[in-house]
């Protein structure tokens, strides 16, 4: 394969589920030909140096272990602003992060995880444990339209892995707008998956609970190996502090399923995909 020139971003505080990250994105990177490159983030000017020799060794390690280029950089600042700010910077492909760490960055759960990931321009993938393989993709369709922009990273996926689709319809009560709104992203979904030979099959959502509940239920149900979302669109700080955001409970799910989070983008049509194919 020619040589894929954005690398993927894995964000390291050195704590013990960076492997996790690395592991998968080092399967996807050989896949498409490209390199890994391990961000470090530090809040003094000081403490770079020091900080670039540790992420160096461990850049060096983790080449030797994956046989693949590993380069690792050192950047002042915040983990919610920075790591956007270098995936603009390296124009990186997507972000592959270990969550629920000891220690640093990677001590980070529901909202705080969110915090960082609307950050980025491009989807992060979320890791809570060992993962090399993705057979199970579980992909909720709910009314938004933006739902719609996870389709082309879903066919990126399941190309790279082989992997099977499996839809949750959010279930809704009598509304038959909302419920229209829903047939038509289900629609387009099948058709769209129809026409990349993409296996897929479709549950529909009970209604008994909240749909990031029935959708994580499900996912557990499957062995999923990846959830795909998009993430809510104009999140302010109040969303935070009273629980209205509702991607919270699927990114720091229980069951630690990879999360795979995708920024709407305003300023595209739906059928404008970032995603190779």
């Amino acid at each position: 394969m020619e040589n894929f020139s954005k690398p993927i971003l894995i964000p390291t505080d050195f704590s013990v589920v960076v492997p996790y990250a690395v592991e998968l994105a080092a399967t996807m990177a050989k896949k498409i030909n490209t390199k890994l490159v391990l961000l470090h983030i530090v809040k003094k000017s000081d403490e770079i140096l020091d900080a670039t020799a540790k992420v160096t060794l461990e850049a060096e390690r983790f080449s030797t272990e994956y046989g693949m280029k590993v380069e690792g950089i050192v950047r002042k600042g915040s983990i919610f602003s920075t790591i956007g700010d270098t995936v603009k910077e390296l124009d990186a492909y997507l972000v592959v992060m270990g969550t629920h760490g000891a220690k640093g960055m990677q001590k980070l759960t529901g909202s705080w995880s969110l915090k960082v990931v609307i950050t980025s321009s491009v989807p992060i993938i979320l890791v809570q444990e060992k993962k090399s393989d993705i057979r199970r993709i579980v992909f909720p369709v709910d009314f938004k339209k933006e739902n719609l922009e996870k389709i082309g990273w879903v066919h990126f996926i399941a190309s790279l892995f082989d992997s099977n689709v499996y839809i949750i319809r959010e279930k809704v009560g009598k509304d038959k707008r909302i419920e229209q709104r829903i047939r038509n992203n289900l629609i387009f979904t099948e058709k769209f998956l129809n026409s990349k030979k993409i296996y897929y099959q479709v549950e529909v959502a009970e209604g008994k609970q909240s749909f990031p509940a029935e959708t994580l239920q499900y996912a557990k149900q499957l062995g999923a190996d990846l959830i795909i979302i998009t993430t809510t669109k104009g999140i302010t700080k109040s969303d935070y502090l009273l629980g209205r955001v509702e991607e919270e409970a699927i990114i720091g799910n229980s069951t630690r399923i990879p999360v795979m989070c995708i920024n709407p983008r305003p300023t595209k049509l739906a059928g404008e995909f970032r995603a190779m194919g």
